[in-house]
C-alpha cells in the first residue's frame, strides 16, 4: 500500500484517521497510518495544548495531524454573550422540552453549560492553529493541519507551510477542490456522501474520480466517505485516490474512550454497535450545517412537525452544547448526539487500532492480489 503520499508523511500505510480521541490518533500513527486529532471538542487553547503533549508521548516519535474548523473568511464575530443572545427563546423552549420528553435528566450536579463548543468559533480554531504550529516547530511531528469547512484563510495556509506542515481540505464538489488547490492546499479529501460529519450531496463513487480528474497532478486526493474496509481502499486507489481519510470506522476502536463511564463499551459506542448502514441521517441540527448523524430518538425530535428549522453555524451548536453534555451523561443508547457515516453498519465490533489497520491491510493486499488475476497475461 506504499504510495508517494504515503513516503511523503513517513507512513507505511496512505490510511489517515480522523478522530477526536488523541489516544487513537497515537495508535493510528503507531499502527502506521496518520491520526489525525479533532481539535473542536477544546473551548481553551490550554486544553488542547496538554493533549498535544499527551500525544507526543503517546506517538512514539511518529506523525500525526490535527484537524480544525475554520471558514476561509473571517467573520465577525461577537462574544458570547452576544451571541447567546441571538438565538431565539422558542428553540431554548423546544430543546427543554425535547429532553424532558426524552427522559434526559439535568446534569448530575446541577450544573450549566452554557458554552457549546467554541470550537465551531473562528477565533478558537485560530488559537487551536497556533497552538498546532507551536507543538509543530517544538517536536516536529505534526504534518498535517486539515479543515473541515473547507480552504483556511490564506494566512493559515502560510503559516502552516512556514513550519513544515501540509494543509488538507474537505471538498463535496470539483469546484470546491479546485478553489482549494488555487488557495494553496496541498491535499484535497473527497468526501462523498456517506460520510459522517459535514458532507456534501455527491456520492463518494462518483465524487471520488470527478476530483481526481479535475485535480490532475495538481494535489493528492484522500477519498472519503464510506471507506470501512480493505476492499473499499483498493477501490479508492483503483479511482485515482492516493490515500484514505477514515473517520467513523474508528469509534469503535478499543482505544475510544471519550464519555465511557466504565468497563466495556460506552454508550456511544452501544449505539454504533447496533446501528446499521440504515440509520443516519444528514441535519444541519448539529452545528448548523449539513452533517450526518446517528439517527436516534434526539435527531427523530427535530424532525417531527412542530419542531424549528436549526439556526445557522456556530448558533445551532451554541444551542444544543448543554443538550449534547446532558445526553452524553443520560447513559442512554436511544437518545446520543453523534457524528456518524453510513460505513457505521460495518463497526460491529470493539477492536484494537491496531487490529483494525492489519485487518484494513490484508483485505486490501488481497482485493489486489484478486484484481491483479483479472488481467490477461
Amino acid at each position: 500500500m506504499k504510495n508517494q503520499l504515503s513516503e511523503k508523511f513517513g507512513i507505511e500505510y496512505p490510511i489517515f484517521g480522523f478522530t477526536p480521541s488523541e489516544d487513537v490518533a497515537a495508535a493510528i500513527s503507531r499502527a502506521g497510518g496518520l491520526g489525525v486529532l479533532g481539535c473542536v471538542r477544546f473551548n481553551e487553547a490550554s486544553e488542547l495544548d496538554e493533549v498535544l503533549e499527551r500525544m507526543h508521548d503517546l506517538t512514539e516519535g511518529k506523525p500525526f495531524g490535527v484537524d480544525v474548523v475554520m471558514p476561509a473568511k473571517i467573520p465577525t464575530e461577537g462574544s458570547k454573550v452576544d451571541l447567546d443572545s441571538m438565538i431565539p427563546p422558542e428553540h431554548r423552549a423546544f430543546v427543554e422540552r425535547t429532553l424532558d420528553d426524552l427522559g434526559v435528566p439535568p446534569l448530575p450536579d446541577g450544573s450549566r453549560i452554557n458554552t457549546g463548543v467554541l470550537g465551531w468559533l473562528h477565533s478558537v480554531a485560530r488559537s487551536h492553529v497556533d497552538v498546532a504550529m507551536a507543538h509543530a516547530r517544538k517536536y516536529g511531528q505534526i504534518k498535517l493541519i486539515a479543515n473541515a469547512l473547507g480552504s483556511p484563510p490564506d494566512d493559515v495556509i502560510a503559516l502552516a507551510h512556514e513550519n513544515g506542515v501540509a494543509v488538507a481540505a474537505l471538498a463535496g464538489a470539483k469546484e470546491h477542490a479546485l478553489h482549494h488547490v488555487d488557495a494553496g492546499v496541498d491535499i484535497v479529501i473527497a468526501q462523498g456522501y456517506e460520510g459522517g460529519g459535514h458532507t456534501g450531496e455527491v456520492t463518494s463513487m462518483v465524487l471520488w474520480p470527478e476530483i481526481v480528474d479535475a485535480l490532475g497532478d495538481t494535489a493528492p486526493v484522500l477519498a472519503a466517505g464510506g471507506v470501512g474496509s480493505g476492499r473499499q481502499i483498493a477501490a479508492a486507489i483503483a479511482l485515482g485516490a492516493q490515500g484514505v481519510w477514515m473517520g467513523t470506522y474508528w469509534l469503535t476502536a478499543d482505544e475510544y474512550k471519550l464519555g465511557a463511564t466504565g468497563d466495556g463499551p460506552s454508550t456511544v459506542q452501544q449505539a454504533l454497535l447496533k446501528a446499521t448502514s440504515r440509520d443516519t441521517v444528514r441535519r444541519r441540527i448539529y452545528s448548523g450545517k449539513p452533517a450526518r448523524l446517528l439517527k436516534t430518538k434526539w435527531t427523530d425530535a427535530w424532525d417531527a412537525a412542530n419542531a424549528p428549522d436549526p439556526l445557522p453555524m456556530p448558533l445551532q451548536n451554541l444551542l444544543v452544547g448543554e443538550a449534547h453534555a446532558r445526553i452524553s451523561a443520560a447513559d442512554d443508547p436511544d437518545v446520543i448526539a453523534m457524528p456518524a457515516g453510513q460505513i457505521v453498519g460495518r463497526c460491529n465490533a470493539i477492536t484494537p487500532v491496531a487490529d483494525l489497520i492489519a485487518g484494513l491491510v490484508e483485505e486490501y493486499d488481497a482485493s489486489v492480489a484478486r484484481m491483479n488475476a483479472t488481467i490477461a497475461r
